[in-house]
């Protein structure tokens, strides 16, 4: 959830701080704070409740003292509301140690105690308050704060990246992390830490993860990590693929509008460099080997909320296509159902950030059950691809709004990939229609960008529907995940009720929400792919309406048949029926957006979420 970020070098600390805070913002906005080290060996901080720009305004009515070491910190609230006190940086030994923290510790309240008793006094409601009184007492046993923080964690429970500093160590941050994102960026003459690499990109391209129950020290000249035993560990630094520039806004209204635009190229570069002589080949999975592929008789698709959405679409296909029994469970209900794995089971996790903590957890309890595990992944340097047997990065670039969409469709993408590698490998598919499907989807590109071009239209049908109270989505087969994705967006977005539903259910109950007047989404299957699938659809069109309901239907090009039933028609290019949601998918993205926008809100920092969930 939170985003942090620290620096130790020469530049102006408070600018890389607050450079930092902006391109994480989307990691939680409840409130953001900073603590500097000055040169003369105090520990300045302010914080605010609020957006950045809180903060911001703050900082310029009451500018802080500079130095060369300081953390930063953006808060997603989990103890205690979002005010100014309980806003990070938290502040122990008197004053001279500042702390901030990303997670939850558990056991907080047993540690407040034990404080407590010893005469400290807490202002604020906060777990992380607890931890920096505890580091601060344990500090003053020791006297050394890489140690200090070493023997906190190792009494911490839960999840958490934590960073410090101390006025007795002016060029200093030492940081710990356990089921909590942390990276490191290596600069020369200053080094920096992130819960991920958009907090430093702007300075520097090199980065090194810190690995799970590691504590890492950054000094302007040094990185030193241990394991939380104090066993020193070795970092691999890798280069950030992508620039500071692919973070901002560029001239976009928001950066939903400008992720929105990036569909094609999000399709494309997950596509690119697996299709080799015309027939997909990813080379992740080659890696792993056709005798594991063809060990596997059960794959198991496990995500979160918008990911589970393209599970769903990527278990039609891959079931389809490798023929291996898919399913798709929701990360956070997997582990605890006791489910049945063996070593022929493939776990495929979908997590666009990499640290979805109930993804990590669901991907390591598949692990210690022996089963293989793919990680699909869009960020370089995540927990979940380090933990997994293999990652299929879909290379979207960083996505800054909090509601998923291209991130989305590159998941979907690298989806029909791996389902197209496997069917290659196992021979379910001639190679014939291999080929044809591997062309196919390197034509999605250019339709992906044929769709936008319906944008004006459906920002102006979301202009007249900006006060309907409520949206309903239909779709059967592969349509179907896509109507449900279509109310999340909404839900996530315009704050209405909306509701996807597969479309053979209409008649066991939700029929009895079709009302005059009452909005619904169709998304048509193609005839070509199954004439029966569609002629049933059409019927649903025609039994809602029959009631009074007001059609959109989002069809293909040349689907006469829905024409005379549907108030509104979208109509999307013809593509291989099974490659159709990722068309399907973007008028909803933009009615979403656009119905939002018209109603005043923020699209890219909805209420009460954050993009990357890293706790349970």
């Amino acid at each position: 959830m939170c985003g942090i970020v620290g620096y130790v070098g020469q530049q102006d600390t408070l600018a890389v701080l607050l450079g930092g805070l902006k391109r994480q913002e989307y990691r939680g906005y409840d409130s953001a704070g900073v603590a500097i080290l000055t040169d003369g060996g105090t520990i300045e901080t302010a914080k605010k409740a609020g957006k950045l720009q809180a903060l911001v305004d703050l900082l310029q009515a009451h500018p802080l003292i500079p130095g060369h070491t300081g953390i930063g910190h953006t808060r997603w609230a989990t103890h205690g509301g979002p005010t100014d006190v309980n806003a990070h940086p938290h502040l122990g030994d008197d004053g001279k140690l500042a702390l901030i923290h990303n997670g939850i510790i558990e056991n907080f309240a047993e540690i407040k105690a034990e404080l407590l008793a010893k005469g400290y006094e807490f202002e604020s409601e906060t777990d992380t308050a607890v931890a920096a009184v505890l580091l601060g007492d344990v500090y003053r046993e020791v006297g050394d704060l890489r140690e200090a923080m070493r023997l906190v964690v190792n009494r911490l429970e839960g999840a958490f990246t934590l960073l410090a500093v101390h006025t007795d160590a002016p060029h200093l941050i030492v940081a710990a992390r356990h089921n909590s994102p942390l990276v490191i960026g290596l600069g020369d003459g200053e080094n920096f830490l992130g819960s991920d690499v958009a907090a430093f990109v702007e300075y520097t391209h090199r980065a090194a993860a810190v690995g799970q129950n590691q504590v890492v020290a950054i000094t302007p000249d040094a990185v030193e990590v241990i394991d939380f035993d104090g066993v020193p560990v070795e970092i691999e630094e890798y280069e950030i693929a992508w620039d500071a520039s692919a973070s901002d806004k560029g001239g976009w209204s928001s950066f939903m509008a400008k992720e929105i635009t990036e569909n094609p190229d999000a399709v494309a570069n997950t596509v690119r460099g697996r299709v080799v002589d015309g027939l997909v080949e990813v080379p992740e999975l080659t890696e792993l080997g056709d005798a594991v592929l063809n060990g596997i008789n059960r794959i198991i698709l496990v995500a979160c909320g918008t990911a589970s959405y393209a599970g769903m679409v990527g278990a039609y296909a891959i079931e389809q296509w490798a023929r291996i029994p898919v399913e798709v469970q929701l990360s956070h209900e997997f582990r605890y159902r006791d489910p049945v794995i063996t070593p022929e089971t493939l776990i495929i996790s979908i997590s666009q950030s990499g640290e979805t903590m109930d993804t990590l957890m669901a991907v390591k309890y598949a692990r210690e059950q022996g089963a293989r595990t793919i990680s699909v992944c869009n960020t370089q340097g995540a927990t979940i691809p380090r933990e997994s047997d293999a990652v299929v990065y879909t290379h979207a670039g960083p996505e800054v709004a909090v509601a998923s969409t291209k991130a989305f469709v590159a998941q979907i993408t690298a989806l029909y990939l791996i389902g197209l590698h496997i069917a290659g490998s196992k021979k379910t598919v001639d190679e014939k229609e291999l080929r044809r499907l591997a062309t196919d989807l390197q034509a999605l590109p250019a339709k992906v960008t044929k769709v936008l071009e319906t944008g004006e239209k459906i920002a102006q049908l979301a202009k007249w529907m900006s006060d309907t109270p409520s949206v309903l989505f239909l779709g059967r087969h592969v349509g179907y995940p896509i109507a449900l994705e279509g109310a999340l967006k909404l839900k996530e977005l315009a704050y209405i009720h909306a509701e996807g539903f597969a479309a053979g259910e209409l008649k066991h109950g939700p029929i009895a929400l079709i009302d005059h007047g009452q909005p619904v989404f169709v998304i048509v299957p193609s005839p070509r792919g199954s004439a029966l699938i569609h002629s049933k659809v059409v019927s649903n069109i025609q039994e809602i309406r029959a009631r009074g309901a007001r059609v959109i239907a989002i069809a293909e090009q040349g689907d006469a048949a829905v024409l005379p039933y549907a108030d509104e028609v979208i109509q999307i290019p013809l593509a291989d029926p099974m490659f159709e949601p990722i068309l399907a998918v973007v008028p909803l993205q933009i009615f979403a957006m656009e119905l939002a926008d018209a109603k005043g809100l923020d699209v890219d920092q909805p209420r009460n979420l954050a993009k990357s969930v890293t706790v349970e």
